[in-house]
Parts: structure tokens; C-alpha cells; sequence
């Protein structure tokens, strides 16, 4: 007889002892009567209704004799109707409708005794804090809540592969502050016990510990840092279906007062250029890049000689929010310019002595070269932090928005102003001048004589 022939046969004389049906159904969740595909359309009457009523997770089970599915009792609801919002609520109930199919699919039966499944399963359950009713007729009458047969990833490892993640949609400087302040969270995790734990094993209570310790030991402007980032690096595990929620985003980001770099006055900023032009011209031609061109001291950083279009007087740089900018480079400071001619393209424009060569260094450690070196002319002025290199963009924006001003419209200037500082919108623009006073009323006195 053909092999086909016999397997016919024993399927034959075995269909009716062996059922292929599944003993279950997939686990479904209540969502208080309306359908959470429709949540959005929904008014908000409708929607605390359907809140007020309960939600749960519920599944059916084939009965022994009637072979038939029947619904289990009692629904599953292990407190989530203590939750207030859709979001949270759904966020649970998908966790316990997964954690109820994987026992499920590791053998629970409602009908009979499931302690050696409860043995085999026991190091495999990740517990919460609360127990979840899953049957009324088994000997096992509760189970703690559990994602059966997944790998819980740990912290170190679920960090890890957000760094990665990271690393590769953010710009390298970015990624160093960014990798920074990830580890330092690390090592505090690991001071408290938690290296080891479960990625899910972290709660918004530890994370906010975590953040008011940053508060005391700093700032305000450092807590709110190190919440951005953190809230960033979970943001992508949640992306990545590690945890259920990125709940550090709902936590609040405290009032903090921004570090502002000083507007220098008309006659300072002409007494350091005149001591700069006598000692030391490469930081003047450096300060002047910021001052005539409105860079920034790190895009300064970055030019190169092929960067510099002395004949199209074009200059390209990579500026903060877009990959390549094109400024024009005026005539004020085409002047103070070398002859960049016999230089070799590739090499950086400024360097630690010269104009033109090699340094092949991280920008910030240029930035904070010249930073230090600048810091020597603060000294002999008798300045303060308030200023810096940067104070050179604000004077110079400054008093380029207020000559425009004397000819045109506040919405005219602003829009030529644009052009020349590289600010994306109006927006950005108007919040940028209001931080540097660059405006300001004309003299009121007669007004409140």
C-alpha cells in the first residue's frame, strides 16, 4: 500500500480521538464597551463613560465534555481599572493579554491541575507587584502577572542597544554629551542595585530619584538635560517594543533660568579688537568670523580652506540644524584674509598658531582651545562669564538689526536679517533677538513726565 494510502487511513482512525482544533481562544481585551480604533472620534462624554465602566482581559477555554470553547470567569482585571486614561489602560491590558497567551500556550487548562506546569514555568515568571485571577476552577486560583517564555532584556543590555540606535541618527558631537549622560545614569543604577535587573524592573519613581539627585548636585538646566535624555533613550525601547511605555516623557520639566552670553558695548568690542590686532591676530581673524559672518565659535571650528570661495566670496559650513549652509562672506571681512592660495584644501583654516594646516582634533576640544585662549583677553579686560566668543555674534547682530531698523519695517528687516544669520524661521529669529535685546524703545521720558 502507498505511504499516502496509510497516512490517509491512520488520520481516518485517528480524527475523532485527536482534536487539531486549539483548547483556547486568543486572549481579547473589554474596553469598556466602544471600540479603541474609534477612541479619537469619540466626545468626551462618551469617552469618561466608557472609562467609568470596567475594562478587562478575557479568553475561552474548550470544555472537557462538551469539547466546545466556553468564555472563562471571572474576567481578568488585576487593578487596571485604578488606571484614568486609554493609554495607560491599554498599555496594561496588552501586557496581560500577552503574559495570558504565553501560559496558555505553555499548557495552563483551566480543568485540571496545572502544579508541575506552575514548577516547570516558576523560573521563567517575571512578577509584578499585583496577582491576576486567571481561572476560578483550577487548584492554581491566581498566577502572578507574567510574560511566560520571553527573555526579559536586562538594563545594561536594553542601554546598550540604545546607544547604538542613537549613535546613528545623531550627529557625533551630539552623541558624546548624549553618551555622557547615559552613563552616568548607569553607574548610579549600579551603585542602587539595579545592573542586573530587568529593563522593566525601572519605574518613573526611580527615574525621578534619579533626576532630583542631578537637581542638588547641579542645576535645574541639568536635571531638565539629563530627563531629555533619558526620556529620548527610552523613547527608542519603546520604539523597539522593550518596554510598554516611555512614562520619563511625563515627567515635568522644571522652570530653569538659560546661561546668556553678554552683548558687548560699542567701545569694548572696538578696545578688543585693537589689542587683539596687536597680539595676536589669529584669534582677531577667528573672532571676526563670528562677528561678520554670524557663526557660530564650533562652525568657525570646522571650516577648511576649500570651504573659503575668496573669487565667488561664498564660504560653506555645517551649521547647527542643517547638513551644508552657503553664506556670503562680505567685503569687511574678504579684507582680512590671507592669501589662502598655497594652502592645501583639505587642511583646517584655523589651527592651533597658524592659518591653514593640520589638527585633527574633536571640534569641541578646538572650540574650547579657543575658548581658553580668549579667556586670557577676558582676563586682562577684567570680564566676567558673561561673556565669550559667542557675545561677538550677539554685538554684531545686534547692531546690524538695529541700523536695519532705522530704514525699514520690523517684518522687512527680520527677513533680511534671515538671510544673513541662518535662522530657519521667523519664529526662531524674533525669540532669538528678544533673548539679546536687540530691540528696544526710543527714549519715553516725555511719556511719563
Amino acid at each position: 500500500m502507498a505511504l499516502s494510502s496509510l497516512l490517509l487511513q491512520t488520520v481516518n482512525t485517528t480524527v475523532n480521538v485527536f482534536d487539531m482544533k486549539l483548547n483556547f481562544s486568543e486572549p481579547k481585551i473589554y474596553t469598556g464597551g466602544v471600540l479603541i480604533s474609534e477612541w479619537s472620534r469619540l466626545s468626551k462624554s462618551e469617552k469618561e463613560k466608557a472609562l467609568n465602566k470596567d475594562w478587562f482581559v478575557y479568553y475561552s477555554f474548550r470544555e472537557p465534555k462538551t469539547l466546545k470553547l466556553k468564555r472563562q470567569p471571572p474576567h481578568i482585571k488585576a487593578g487596571v481599572n485604578k488606571l484614568k486614561t486609554k493609554r495607560e489602560r491599554m498599555a496594561f491590558l496588552r501586557t496581560m493579554k500577552e503574559a495570558l497567551l504565553k501560559l496558555l500556550q505553555a499548557g495552563f487548562n483551566p480543568y485540571e491541575d496545572n502544579s508541575v506546569l506552575e514548577a516547570q514555568l516558576y523560573g521563567n515568571i517575571v512578577e509584578t507587584s499585583i496577582d491576576v485571577n486567571i481561572a476560578s476552577e483550577s487548584k492554581i486560583k491566581t498566577t502572578p502577572v507574567a510574560i511566560i517564555g520571553v527573555e526579559e532584556t536586562s538594563i545594561i543590555k536594553a542601554f546598550d542597544l540604545g546607544l547604538n540606535l542613537k549613535e546613528k541618527m545623531m550627529s557625533k558631537n551630539s552623541f558624546i554629551k548624549y553618551k555622557s549622560r547615559i552613563k552616568r545614569f548607569k553607574k548610579w543604577l549600579k551603585s542602587k542595585g539595579y545592573e542586573k535587573q530587568s529593563i522593566n524592573s525601572l519605574h518613573k519613581k526611580v527615574i525621578i530619584e534619579y533626576l532630583n539627585e542631578v537637581l542638588q548636585s547641579s542645576s535645574a538646566r541639568n536635571r531638565n538635560n539629563a530627563r531629555a535624555d533619558i526620556s529620548s533613550l527610552f523613547q527608542i525601547l519603546e520604539d523597539n517594543e522593550l518596554i510598554v511605555e516611555n512614562y520619563v516623557k511625563k515627567i515635568n520639566v522644571l522652570k530653569s533660568v538659560p546661561k546668556r552670553n553678554k552683548t558687548y558695548t560699542p567701545k569694548l568690542q572696538k578696545d578688543i579688537y585693537e589689542y587683539l590686532e596687536k597680539n595676536d591676530k589669529n584669534l582677531l581673524l577667528f573672532i571676526q568670523f563670528i562677528s561678520y559672518n554670524f557663526l557660530r565659535p564650533i562652525e568657525v571650528c570646522r571650516l577648511r580652506v576649500e570651504d573659503i570661495d575668496v573669487t565667488d566670496k561664498k564660504l560653506y559650513v555645517k551649521a547647527k540644524n542643517s547638513p551644508l549652509k552657503t553664506k556670503i562672506i562680505p567685503e569687511l571681512l574678504l579684507k582680512q584674509l590671507p592669501d589662502l592660495s598655497t594652502k592645501n584644501p583639505k587642511s583646517f583654516l584655523f589651527t592651533q598658531n597658524s592659518i591653514g594646516g593640520e589638527w585633527e582634533i574633536e571640534e569641541t576640544n578646538k572650540r574650547d582651545y579657543f575658548t581658553k585662549k580668549f579667556k586670557k583677553i577676558k582676563d586682562h579686560f577684567g570680564l566676567g562669564d558673561e561673556y565669550g566668543l559667542y557675545s561677538f555674534r550677539h554685538t554684531f547682530i545686534t547692531k546690524l538689526y538695529r541700523e536695519m531698523r532705522k530704514t525699514s519695517s520690523p517684518f522687512e528687516t527680520k527677513s533680511k536679517l534671515m538671510l544673513i544669520t541662518g535662522h530657519v524661521t521667523i519664529t526662531a529669529l524674533e525669540k532669538y533677538l528678544r533673548d539679546i535685546d536687540a530691540e528696544l524703545p526710543e527714549d519715553y521720558s516725555s511719556l511719563i513726565k
